[in-house]
């Protein structure tokens, strides 16, 4: 069973959550969601998280529903 159906996603849970990137780049492997991106217009459904990459500190802005691709993303620091 994919992971996906077992345990999904909310965007409103995603703050500060762990995150590993299954192809790093420039190093970078974990990540930490230090902030949820206010929608616009305000009210609307929230789009996108900022991720803070653990090792260099860069911050990599993306839409939450990335998160749920296990090609591209895992949940935790693995």
């Amino acid at each position: 069973m994919p992971e996906s159906s077992l345990n999904p996603l909310s965007p409103k849970k995603l703050l500060l959550t762990k995150w590993t990137a299954v192809a790093p780049r420039c190093k970078e492997k974990h990540f930490l969601v230090v902030k949820l991106v206010d929608p616009e217009p305000p009210g609307s459904p929230m789009l996108a998280v900022e991720l803070e990459a653990i090792h260099t500190r860069r911050i990599r802005v993306l839409p939450w529903r990335e998160l749920t691709d296990p090609a591209r993303w895992k949940r935790g620091w693995v």
